[in-house]
């Protein structure tokens, strides 16, 4: 189940809404511009990923996952401008009904309110539209900022993973935060 019609008015002309095919060059262009902002916070990238080709593989896997309903890929956008990304990765049915956050925003974005305002709609479309009963999160230990927003957004912090994800080419420890979404 895929929600229906994915685009959100956040404020200052920013949008939140599905990811598309013809997004990879604003994606690559967002991912060259913001690549020192993010390295500390992500996977080792190859050089091909902040190109367009790059990203329209990636944006390829993406939209896959998103019509099998493992996932829900969001873009926040400023016009012709893609400024950040929502999604909802590794979305599982059956009893556990959850999937995994993942953000990031333009480090000329950031500290405007715009991730807490998507990481409440993306929360609210899995709860309303995707009908899943939680979502998790997990941030670098020393990730303040993304605790911050997931906090605003009412996650709590549950567990601690220690060398839970290659970030920055080093496994690194990560706090655990989820949200019991109600309809």
């Amino acid at each position: 189940m895929t929600p229906a019609t994915t685009e959100i008015d956040l404020y200052d002309d920013v949008v939140l809404r599905s990811l598309r095919v013809e997004d990879a060059a604003a994606l690559a262009e967002a991912y060259r511009v913001n690549s020192e902002h993010l390295a500390p916070f992500e996977p080792i990238r190859s050089n091909d990923f902040r190109t367009e080709s790059g990203q329209r593989t990636e944006i390829a896997a993406l939209i896959a996952s998103r019509e099998a309903g493992t996932a829900l890929p969001l873009v926040l956008a400023h016009g012709s401008r893609i400024v950040g990304r929502v999604t909802l990765s590794g979305i599982v049915r059956g009893a556990f009904q959850s999937g995994n956050l993942g953000y990031w925003i333009d480090q000329r974005y950031a500290d405007r309110g715009l991730m807490t305002a998507a990481v409440n709609e993306i929360s609210r479309l899995a709860a309303n539209e995707l009908q899943l009963h939680r979502i998790q999160a997990g941030t670098l230990v020393d990730n303040v900022a993304s605790q911050t927003v997931l906090r605003k957004c009412g996650f709590v912090e549950f567990g601690l993973a220690p060398e839970y994800l290659l970030i920055a080419g080093r496994w690194q420890d990560h706090r655990l935060f989820q949200r019991i979404l109600e309809p």
